[in-house]
Formats: structure tokens, C-alpha cells, sequence
């Protein structure tokens, strides 16, 4: 059975204000994260649409807005329809906590869902690599962007 959860973290040298900027407006998340841009409606409840020029379009649902310390959303699997509303077995949640570290930030990252995806084993497993891989890289943009980039 595949894990059903990710964990990433790393120390930013910016302040929290700036790194919650950096993952909760589209400007931004278009820059290290979506390459082909993003919109957001930043309430719970609200929509985020992710563009990537290779992987197309990702829909997803805002689920906790706590600034500037907590923002949540989820976001349609792999296996869903391009596009797709994200629901109960076909998204997963993703979770960034951030907190003040000296001058820094202490940004984490933590995707769960994957065990209850509607869809095979074998796809639940491909959607978890591909995101454990991802994150890593991600995280890691997210920490140079936030780095050199003014809010």
C-alpha cells in the first residue's frame, strides 16, 4: 500500500509576511510554482487555478486561509479529469504551516489524502511518487523565489 503522507520543510531568510505573500498570491505562485500562472479567490471556499506549460491545468479548493501562518488547499489527483472540481477520492490536501525562525521563516509542507483516492493501487502509488519528487523540488523554489523576490 502506498504512503498517504508527504512532509517537506526548509528555513527561508526572509520573514513570514514575505513567504505567505510568495504562496498565497497568483503573481507568485505563477512565478516558482505554476509556469503558466495561477488565480486565486483566498478564502475558504474559494477557487485556485493552477496553469503549468507541460501539465496542463489543476483545479483546486481553498480549504484554510490563517495569515500569515497557515494556508491549505486541495487539489484534484492525477488520475482526475483535467480540469476536474476537486472532491473527496479524487483530490488530496495540501498544508503549508510557516514559522518565524530568527530573521527567517521555517516553511513546511504536508500533502495527505493519497490512501483514499478513488482510483487503483498502482495509481495512488504513481500520484505519491510523482508529488514526493515534486514537492522536493518545489519547496526548494519556493525557498530561492522567496529568497531574492519584494512583496
Amino acid at each position: 500500500m502506498a504512503p498517504d503522507r508527504i512532509e517537506r520543510e526548509t528555513t527561508i531568510a526572509a520573514p513570514v509576511e514575505r513567504v505567505w505573500a510568495v504562496l498565497t498570491e497568483a503573481e507568485h505562485i505563477g512565478s516558482w510554482f505554476a509556469d503558466a500562472g495561477a488565480e486565486i479567490d483566498l478564502r475558504p471556499g474559494g477557487e485556485l487555478v493552477m496553469r503549468w506549460q507541460e501539465h496542463g491545468t489543476t483545479r483546486a479548493r481553498v480549504e484554510a486561509v490563517e495569515p500569515p501562518r497557515r494556508f491549505a488547499y486541495r487539489w484534484t489527483a492525477h488520475h482526475a479529469p483535467q480540469g476536474s472540481e476537486p472532491t473527496e477520492g479524487n483530490s488530496t490536501l495540501v498544508e503549508f504551516t510557516l514559522s518565524p525562525e530568527g530573521d527567517g521563516t521555517l516553511l513546511r509542507v504536508v500533502e495527505t489524502g493519497f490512501t483514499s483516492l478513488a482510483t487503483s493501487e498502482d495509481a495512488v502509488k504513481a500520484n505519491y511518487d510523482d508529488n514526493a519528487g515534486g514537492w522536493a523540488q518545489m519547496v526548494e523554489r519556493a525557498r530561492e523565489y522567496a529568497e531574492r523576490v519584494a512583496v
